[in-house]
């Protein structure tokens, strides 16, 4: 029994789903939406042909798409994607968007991601999005310092917290945040995610948690990129506490209000033209200019090594 899952792959048994197969779909559903058949293979510790059985029995449901990775030796490395919304709905993950294919680089974090929870399957891993918020919100957390992004579809608008849907681990210690480096060249992205969760750790801290942070990559220039940013990041003293915003995180939470048309927020400030002028005095003040540092406790990092030999353009055949 795996226990963050909380019994939900019994919701699969009217599909025909039961067992470790019926968790392997749950794992997968809530964690990335697709997996491939070397991964089912370590889980199963088993041979290609049940994978293979498993795959075809899913497409067989119209549940589930393959595909041949465009990056693979040969295009022989296939990619499965379980696409049935029912499934996701009797999970209780129906908004959960892994069921979509995404580009590649969301495919790859998404596979990285997989990789490490089925390696860690001990961990208290919080697979859902409502689980997150509810988490931090129990710590007595404010959800405005969660990073969150506004997407706007046909039925308006709609708040979404850990947009990159990386995975989030709890205990009574240790809340542990992982990024997946899906194959860049820079560490930008990476800073600008410890950017966006600055805040959040910080309070995190101020409750008593310690936080730790664990960096993916499947090549070791990946893994170097992010030990030296993680390095510089748990010898950084934690910032101001959240009873209070510095100059630069209030200016910040403008400028992202306004990219993402957050109108809760502006409301606030008198409405988009007031949080504007706002943000101008703001960065007219001297502590604007100031730098601030990312802080956590602890780091650590990961080789997904089944995916090894990514940055060369070239993945094993699985």
């Amino acid at each position: 029994m795996i226990e963050h899952l909380r019994g939900r792959e019994r919701a699969l048994e009217p599909f025909g789903w039961t067992g470790r197969e019926a968790e392997w779909i749950a794992l997968v559903c809530l964690h990335s939406g697709v997996f491939t058949r070397a991964q089912f293979c370590f889980h199963f510790d088993s041979r290609r042909n049940r994978a293979t059985r498993f795959v075809q029995a899913l497409k067989g449901q119209r549940a589930a798409v393959e595909w041949s990775d465009p990056l693979s030796f040969n295009g022989r490395s296939r990619i499965c994607l379980i696409s049935g919304k029912s499934i996701y709905r009797a999970l209780g993950a129906e908004i959960i968007r892994h069921r979509r294919r995404g580009s590649t680089d969301v495919v790859m974090r998404r596979l990285f991601s997989l990789d490490f929870v089925l390696e860690h399957p001990e961990m208290g891993w919080l697979p859902t999005e409502a689980e997150k918020v509810e988490f931090f919100e129990g710590l007595g957390v404010d959800s405005r310092l969660i990073p969150r992004r506004i997407y706007y579809g046909a039925v308006g608008a709609r708040r979404r917290y850990f947009a990159l849907k990386l995975p989030v681990a709890a205990d009574a210690e240790t809340v542990t945040f992982v990024y997946v480096d899906p194959g860049h060249r820079t560490d930008s992205e990476l800073r600008s995610w410890g950017a966006a969760h600055g805040r959040l750790w910080d309070t995190v801290r101020e409750k008593g948690q310690q936080v730790r942070v664990i960096g993916i990559g499947a090549g070791q220039e990946s893994i170097e990129r992010a030990e030296r940013v993680l390095r510089r990041w748990a010898a950084t003293a934690p910032g101001k506490p959240s009873q209070g915003l510095t100059v630069k995180q209030e200016i910040k939470e403008i400028d992202d209000a306004i990219h993402h048309h957050d109108d809760e927020f502006l409301a606030q400030y008198g409405g988009f033209m007031g949080a504007l002028r706002r943000s101008v005095e703001l960065q007219r003040l001297p502590e604007a200019k100031l730098p601030e540092g990312v802080s956590i406790n602890d780091y650590s990092t990961w080789r997904a090594t089944r995916f090894a030999g990514r940055e060369d353009g070239l993945m094993p055949i699985n």
